[in-house]
């Protein structure tokens, strides 16, 4: 997936159906006040990964949310609206921002995304990689 407001590419992501919302590594979250007006400051990904830039984003349109996380607790997490490209398709949707350190995805993608827009084949893996390589055999002599 790309993500242009975030200026990342080729991020890799994994369906879950079983989440409301999708989800990004998030390694730093932090909201200050700016004349008045309250303004969430965060930093996408974690120092291992090798897109991690460390640069802090902001942003004044934010929600809090009460998440239940895969183990069972729930969890305050902030929620932010971002471009999406899937498959040369932009969406836009909410990511709530949450440390993936340990994950071998920085990105989940949710149901609220998912619905109406994909039908999940579980059978199936990989599927922009695949269809990336069938493009270059395509134009290749």
């Amino acid at each position: 997936a790309d993500l242009p407001d975030w200026a990342l590419k080729k991020i890799p992501v994994k369906i879950d159906s079983g989440a409301f919302r999708s989800s990004i590594d998030c390694s730093f979250t932090k909201v200050v006040k700016r004349n008045g007006v309250r303004i969430l400051q965060y930093v996408l990904l974690n120092e291992g990964h090798p897109l991690f830039t460390g640069k802090i984003f902001e942003t004044e349109h934010f929600i809090t949310s009460k998440i239940k996380s895969s183990n069972g607790e729930n969890q305050k997490r902030y929620i932010v609206t971002s471009k999406i490209i899937l498959f040369a398709t932009s969406f836009e949707t909410d990511f709530s921002l949450s440390s993936r350190t340990d994950m071998k995805f920085p990105i989940l993608l949710g149901r609220k995304l998912l619905n109406k827009n994909f039908i999940i084949d579980t059978s199936k893996s990989n599927l922009s990689h695949k269809l990336k390589k069938s493009h270059k055999k395509s134009i290749e002599f």
